[in-house]
């Protein structure tokens, strides 16, 4: 597992390949619950029986939603990425899936970091990700995720999540709201201030 603990470390893997996660089974279980989850009944993945006799792969198949909903599981394997609050998915491109994915299949993902971009404390991350099915030429999918890490500490973001200011707050954290940047203030109590303001209007180190 690679660890993380700044935004210059990351940065040292955009070009390569950050790892791979470990093989899942796909159960009938996980596809019949994924099924009730999102109301998709189509017998193609829920009825073994009939899947036998008239699908032509002699079983069921998982969602190809599924798939992509454990890239999260997958992606705690591979990466500890610190100091973060919270990982926010941003969007897929060049999503395509290459392969059902049977029953019994046993799955992993490969990820490449692609680009890595600094947004004042968001980390814009673009990762290729390579859905493998054990013993298959084939790939699941192949798709580019865009994912959005925010950081609420200095030691990720050091040059631009905190500094002081001349009204003796504790420290400001910049955040984008809407296209808005919001000024938050931090206090040991239990007050928070926000101020709307552009950087540029408050006082520097």
């Amino acid at each position: 597992m690679v660890v993380i603990n700044n935004y210059e470390e990351f940065e040292q893997y955009v070009g390569k390949e950050l790892g791979v996660s470990e093989y899942l089974k796909i159960t009938q279980e996980q596809i019949n619950l994924f099924a009730d989850a999102t109301l998709d009944h189509q017998w193609i993945h829920v009825d073994t029986a009939r899947a036998k006799t008239e699908s032509q792969f002699g079983t069921t198949i998982a969602h190809g939603c599924l798939t992509l909903s454990i890239l999260p599981h997958m992606w705690a394997q591979i990466a500890d990425v610190r100091n973060v609050k919270a990982l926010i998915n941003y969007g897929i491109e060049k999503l395509k899936f290459n392969q059902p994915v049977t029953v019994g299949s046993e799955i992993r993902v490969r990820v490449k970091l692609l680009a890595l971009n600094n947004l004042r404390g968001i980390a814009k991350a673009e990762l290729k990700a390579t859905m493998e099915i054990k013993d298959s030429p084939k790939n699941a999918f192949d798709a580019t995720i865009i994912s959005s890490i925010i950081s609420i500490s200095k030691l990720l973001f050091h040059k631009y999540s905190s500094f002081r200011t001349c009204t003796g707050k504790k420290f400001l954290f910049l955040f984008p709201v809407f296209n808005q940047f919001y000024l938050f203030s931090f206090n040991l109590g239990p007050t928070l201030s926000v101020y709307r303001k552009a950087v540029s209007s408050t006082c520097r180190k």
